[in-house]
Protein backbone atom coordinates (compact mmCIF):
# COMPACT_ATOMS: atom_id res chain seq x y z
CA UNK A 1 0.00 0.00 0.00
CA UNK A 2 1.40 3.26 -0.92
CA UNK A 3 2.86 5.41 1.59
CA UNK A 4 -0.46 8.22 1.74
CA UNK A 5 -2.25 10.01 4.03
CA UNK A 6 -4.98 7.90 5.33
CA UNK A 7 -8.75 8.54 4.16
CA UNK A 8 -12.04 7.35 5.21
CA UNK A 9 -13.27 5.44 2.45
CA UNK A 10 -10.29 4.24 1.13
CA UNK A 11 -8.07 1.29 2.18
CA UNK A 12 -5.85 1.85 5.35
CA UNK A 13 -3.53 -0.63 6.94
CA UNK A 14 -6.05 -3.07 9.16
CA UNK A 15 -9.23 -1.90 6.50
CA UNK A 16 -9.82 -2.68 3.32
CA UNK A 17 -13.10 -0.26 3.46
CA UNK A 18 -11.03 2.36 5.21
CA UNK A 19 -13.82 2.54 8.33
CA UNK A 20 -13.24 6.17 9.32
CA UNK A 21 -11.85 4.98 12.86
CA UNK A 22 -9.33 2.54 10.75
CA UNK A 23 -8.47 5.38 9.10
CA UNK A 24 -7.89 7.71 12.12
CA UNK A 25 -6.05 4.53 13.88
CA UNK A 26 -3.38 4.58 10.87
CA UNK A 27 -3.10 8.09 11.30
CA UNK A 28 -2.26 8.46 14.90
CA UNK A 29 -0.29 5.16 14.53
CA UNK A 30 2.43 6.30 12.35
CA UNK A 31 5.58 7.61 13.98
CA UNK A 32 5.45 10.79 15.70
CA UNK A 33 2.16 11.45 14.58
CA UNK A 34 0.58 11.57 18.28
CA UNK A 35 4.22 13.21 19.65
CA UNK A 36 3.63 15.76 17.32
CA UNK A 37 0.28 16.18 17.85
CA UNK A 38 1.01 16.04 21.92
CA UNK A 39 3.41 19.05 21.87
CA UNK A 40 1.12 20.94 19.76
CA UNK A 41 -1.40 20.91 22.30
CA UNK A 42 1.04 22.92 24.61
CA UNK A 43 1.85 25.71 22.33
CA UNK A 44 2.14 26.25 18.71
CA UNK A 45 5.99 25.56 17.25
CA UNK A 46 8.16 26.13 14.40
CA UNK A 47 9.49 23.49 12.53
CA UNK A 48 12.70 23.72 14.33
CA UNK A 49 11.06 23.96 17.85
CA UNK A 50 8.87 20.58 16.88
CA UNK A 51 11.82 18.61 16.19
CA UNK A 52 13.47 19.46 18.94
CA UNK A 53 10.68 18.63 21.28
CA UNK A 54 10.54 15.13 19.15
CA UNK A 55 14.31 15.13 20.22
CA UNK A 56 15.32 11.91 17.46
CA UNK A 57 12.86 12.58 14.69
CA UNK A 58 14.56 12.97 11.32
CA UNK A 59 13.45 16.26 9.43
CA UNK A 60 12.32 14.09 6.16
CA UNK A 61 9.47 12.09 8.77
CA UNK A 62 8.89 15.58 10.54
CA UNK A 63 8.23 16.79 7.08
CA UNK A 64 6.11 13.64 5.90
CA UNK A 65 4.08 13.45 9.25
CA UNK A 66 2.92 17.37 9.44
CA UNK A 67 2.33 17.26 5.59
CA UNK A 68 0.08 13.94 6.36
CA UNK A 69 -1.51 15.74 9.64
CA UNK A 70 -2.16 19.05 7.75
CA UNK A 71 -3.78 17.29 5.10
CA UNK A 72 -6.28 15.24 7.34
CA UNK A 73 -7.23 18.65 8.96
CA UNK A 74 -5.47 18.31 12.16
CA UNK A 75 -2.20 20.90 11.56
CA UNK A 76 -2.36 24.47 10.62
CA UNK A 77 0.47 26.46 10.12
CA UNK A 78 -0.43 29.95 11.85
CA UNK A 79 1.51 33.43 12.92
CA UNK A 80 3.44 31.22 15.46
CA UNK A 81 4.21 27.90 13.77
CA UNK A 82 2.39 24.52 13.55
CA UNK A 83 -0.95 24.31 15.34
CA UNK A 84 -3.45 22.38 16.32
CA UNK A 85 -6.49 23.32 13.97
CA UNK A 86 -10.01 23.36 15.78
CA UNK A 87 -10.57 19.81 14.86
CA UNK A 88 -7.06 18.75 16.03
CA UNK A 89 -7.79 20.06 19.68
CA UNK A 90 -11.01 18.60 19.72
CA UNK A 91 -9.16 15.18 19.05
CA UNK A 92 -6.57 16.20 21.34
CA UNK A 93 -9.68 16.71 24.17
CA UNK A 94 -10.41 13.19 23.16
CA UNK A 95 -6.90 11.97 23.33
CA UNK A 96 -5.69 13.57 26.82
CA UNK A 97 -7.88 11.42 29.03
CA UNK A 98 -6.02 8.60 27.42
CA UNK A 99 -3.01 9.59 28.60
CA UNK A 100 -4.35 9.70 32.18
CA UNK A 101 -5.94 6.23 31.94
CA UNK A 102 -2.07 4.92 30.13
CA UNK A 103 -0.59 6.22 33.83
CA UNK A 104 -2.70 3.87 35.78
CA UNK A 105 -2.27 0.83 33.14
CA UNK A 106 1.63 1.54 33.37
CA UNK A 107 1.22 0.99 37.29
CA UNK A 108 -0.65 -2.10 36.79
CA UNK A 109 1.59 -3.28 34.41
CA UNK A 110 4.27 -2.81 36.88
CA UNK A 111 2.25 -4.50 39.77
CA UNK A 112 1.92 -7.77 37.06
CA UNK A 113 5.86 -8.43 36.67
CA UNK A 114 6.70 -8.10 40.54
CA UNK A 115 3.73 -10.72 41.43
CA UNK A 116 5.07 -14.10 41.66
CA UNK A 117 4.34 -16.60 38.93
CA UNK A 118 2.90 -19.69 39.06
CA UNK A 119 4.86 -22.80 38.57
CA UNK A 120 2.08 -25.14 37.77
CA UNK A 121 3.18 -25.96 34.47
Amino acid sequence: MPNHTPRPGSPVRGSKTGKPIMALFDLLGRSWALGIIWQLSQQPMTFRHLQESCESVSPSVLNRRIKELRESGLLERGDAGYQLSDTGQELFQLLAPLGNWSTHWAGLQVENTTEPTSNNT
